[in-house]
This record gives C-alpha cells, sequence and structure tokens, in this order.
C-alpha cells in the first residue's frame, strides 16, 4: 500500500477518496494564516485576488461588501467561485499568475487595479504590472506563517499546494524518492533542484490533485 502525506489537512470528502483507491494517508498543516485588518479607503475599482486566503481575509473587513459592483480578476476556478457565491462579478480569471497578468495588460492596461495579497507572495503578478506601467497598488491583507513539523514516516508521494508548504516541510524533512503533487506550476517550481519526481495538477484545485494522485498509483500497481 503506497502511503501519502499532505502538507495541508484535508476536507473529510477529500481524505476518503484518497482512502478508497488504497491509499494510506497522512496530513498536517504546513502553514498557517491569519487575516490583518486594511485600509479600505484605497481601494481601486477593479480587485485581483491571486488565492482563497486573500479573498477570505478581505471579507473579514466590514465595508467590504461596498465592492461587490466591482470587477473581480482572480487566479484559480475554485477562487472564482467562492468569489461569486459572495455575489461579486469575476470579470476574468486564469490558472495561473502569469496567466493573469497577461490577461489584464493585454485587454485591461488603461484600468487601475488593488492587488490583495499574503505575507509571502510571488513576485510574478505585480513585477508584470509594473513592467507594463498598469496603474495598481498593493494591499496585505493577511499573514503567512511557516509551521514546520517533523515527519519520521517512510513516504512514497507528498501532496504541496503552496511554494510556502515546500518551504515550511523542507525546514525539517528531505525529499529523496518521493513523488511530488503539485497544485500548480509556480508550486512545483520551489521544488526546482530538489526533485524530478514532480507531478503537476491539470488544474489548480485541491480535487485535481488529489485526481492525479489517485491516476498515478492507479497507474503504478
Amino acid at each position: 500500500m503506497a502511503r501519502v502525506f499532505s502538507a495541508k489537512k484535508l476536507q473529510p470528502n477529500q481524505k476518503q477518496y484518497l482512502l478508497n483507491a488504497g491509499l494510506s494517508v497522512l496530513e498536517a498543516d504546513f502553514i498557517t494564516t491569519h487575516a490583518k485588518p486594511f485600509d479600505i479607503n484605497s481601494i481601486n475599482h477593479n480587485l485581483i485576488f491571486t488565492s482563497q486566503n486573500a479573498f477570505k481575509s478581505f471579507l473579514n473587513n466590514k465595508l467590504s461588501g461596498v465592492f461587490a459592483g466591482s470587477n473581480v480578476f482572480c487566479v484559480g476556478s475554485v477562487t472564482k467561485t467562492i468569489i461569486e457565491q459572495a455575489g461579486f462579478i469575476v470579470l476574468a480569471y486564469a490558472d495561473d499568475a502569469q496567466g493573469l497578468s497577461e490577461i489584464i495588460i493585454n485587454e485591461f492596461a488603461g484600468e487601475s487595479f488593488t492587488f490583495f495579497s499574503g505575507s509571502i507572495r510571488k513576485d510574478t503578478l505585480p513585477d508584470a504590472l509594473a513592467a507594463a506601467g498598469v496603474t495598481f497598488n498593493e494591499i496585505e491583507v493577511y499573514q503567512t506563517v511557516l509551521t514546520p513539523q517533523r515527519i519520521t514516516a517512510t513516504l512514497d508521494g507528498i501532496l504541496f499546494f503552496s511554494p510556502s508548504a515546500i518551504e515550511s516541510y523542507l525546514q525539517q524533512n528531505t525529499i529523496t524518492t518521493e513523488t511530488c503533487f503539485c497544485i500548480g506550476a509556480t508550486t512545483a517550481a520551489a521544488l526546482n533542484g530538489i526533485t524530478t519526481n514532480i507531478v503537476v495538477a491539470n488544474k489548480p484545485s485541491v480535487e485535481n490533485v488529489i485526481v492525479q494522485v489517485r491516476n498515478y498509483y492507479r497507474d503504478a500497481n
């Protein structure tokens, strides 16, 4: 029986899907996030979210509903769904920050934006917007805290959902022969020089990562 480890605690149904495939599953949160207060008065009409955490932290502000009529640009179909369920309009989305920045630059360069970010974030989107002369400001709405811990079990696979989780995991663990399943290309890039045993999800969602894990071990047997 293959043993896989998720560097993020899964929902019960997500974990069960792996168990039903005959896999042994371990899990722990290698990062935690905390919402931060922010000034609602410095927000432009177009809102950018590259993670669910950013949007959920944005909603913590009691005045966030004032911006329900704003255009929203986001990364990930799951994030898009969460945003729309909250009553906001998603004008455009992409599977990663690079793709979203290209849409904004090519189609909305004359607009002004506010990018809601976390304390640990990649430079991909803000650097691209700045280089293209797009008007935007950035507001940090949550803090990411690494929560590393030692994993003593022998693992066949590891599920990673962010570059920060990889950074946290490597603080107390090594990656040798394990197959690493990553939610997207940005997360996979954090493993450069560490391993080439990488499987990247077709779509940036937890569910698709799980599908890749099931397919991988089904095909391997």
